[in-house]
């Protein structure tokens, strides 16, 4: 489903955008102290190699047998079968690439295979603009194919920086999209724009009724660039992670973790941080410069687990209850990152398998990293024997 804008609003808009843009953010700061400590080699954890020769992967998804969907940034989707990567594409999709652009988060339909779906979000071309859109694949019945079946989300804006791009199904079997503000930043507060923001439509695409905002897919809002989705096992509470600012207002680093709640506000780009203002939710964790930027993020043996890409450490963070229903960090890890023996890299997603294994992409071929021998690769974490 497209969502267009209307003529009076975008009349309205014309006047709110530069006085958005105008605004000097609240400069909050971290919202609590917390112990965060490197670990290049976590004890009793080991780290393999399960899957190596891939380019710039984004998203990993699981299938019921244990067999694996990974997305390609430049618009293939690879099948792996027992660790082993099937030698074509189950699909190729045509991506606008470039920047941060291409082919990013895959999701699997919630009632697969009854309903033999998979979910891709992906930049394209729009004439000689850019845009974002989540379109849907038919898997065959050996999930080695998948064909177009429809688009189920489009108007979301795009460009070569801040794409979002982190889809989910979340225990209410709702889709949930993550979106950037493609670094225009006025646009994460104008609720009738795609871009900065996390929306929620149903499978097929529509707007459920229980959403904040009646006919819009916006669930939050305020957002910059989240690439991280996880739902808590136990409550079905959705965590984001998300970068802060890489020099906009004088400021950088301040990247997130947030506790998301339907229909509020995250508040960039008129809030950076904790800033202790009612209008705005503030992060459960934010860190100073230098940038950590976060990435995909899962939940393993009772803890949050981020990969991160500039700081090139898998974040272990221990999290307890909060009054009112929230959460709080007791404490922070940094596993492997740049001190380790072996660093990874950049990396790119964490995804808790079928098996009991923690697995993390890593994105060294995305034109910002250093290659290594194998790369791209995914790990497979487990605990030692």
């Amino acid at each position: 489903m497209k969502f267009r804008l209307p003529l009076s609003l975008a009349a309205a808009l014309a006047v709110a955008w530069p006085a958005i843009a105008a605004a000097d953010p609240i400069r909050g700061g971290r919202p609590q102290a917390v112990n965060d400590v490197a670990v290049a080699t976590p004890a009793g954890i080991a780290a393999a190699t399960w899957v190596g020769g891939l380019e710039a992967p984004w998203s990993l998804v699981f299938l019921p047998d244990g067999r694996a969907l990974v997305s390609e940034r430049p618009g293939r989707i690879r099948l792996i079968d027992g660790g082993r990567l099937a030698a074509g594409p189950v699909a190729t999709i045509a991506v606008r690439q470039g920047g941060e652009g291409g082919l990013m988060g895959l999701a699997l339909h919630p009632e697969y295979p009854r309903q033999p779906y998979l979910y891709a979000m992906h930049t394209h071309a729009e004439g000689a603009d850019i845009g974002n859109r989540v379109i849907r694949l038919r898997l065959s019945a050996d999930a080695g194919t998948a064909t177009f079946d429809r688009v189920v989300l489009a108007g979301v804006p795009g460009a070569r920086f801040h794409n979002g791009g982190r889809i989910a199904f979340g225990p209410d079997g709702m889709l949930y999209v993550a979106t950037g503000e493609t670094f225009d930043a006025p646009r994460a507060q104008v609720l009738v724009d795609l871009g900065g923001k996390i929306l929620r439509v149903t499978p097929d695409g529509a707007v459920p009724a229980d959403n904040p905002f009646p006919g819009s897919p916006v669930w939050s809002l305020g957002h910059r660039n989240v690439q991280g989705l996880a739902f808590h096992p136990g409550t079905g509470t959705l965590f984001a992670s998300e970068h802060g600012p890489s020099g906009e207002f004088g400021l950088r680093a301040l990247d997130e973790v947030n506790v998301i709640r339907r229909g509020a506000n995250y508040g960039w780009p008129l809030a950076v941080g904790a800033a202790g203002d009612a209008r705005f939710a503030d992060p459960i964790l934010a860190w100073p410069d230098p940038a950590t930027p976060p990435s995909g993020m899962a939940f393993w043996r009772g803890d949050l687990f981020v990969a991160t890409l500039r700081s090139q450490a898998l974040l272990r963070i221990r999290l307890e209850p909060a009054s009112g229903g929230g959460w709080r960090p007791t404490a922070v890890e940094r596993w492997f990152g740049e001190r380790s023996t072996q660093p990874l890299g950049r990396l790119r997603d964490a995804v808790a398998g079928p098996d009991g294994a923690l697995y993390v992409l890593t994105n060294n071929r995305d034109g910002r990293g250093r290659p290594q021998e194998g790369d791209d690769r995914i790990l497979r974490i487990t605990p030692a024997q």
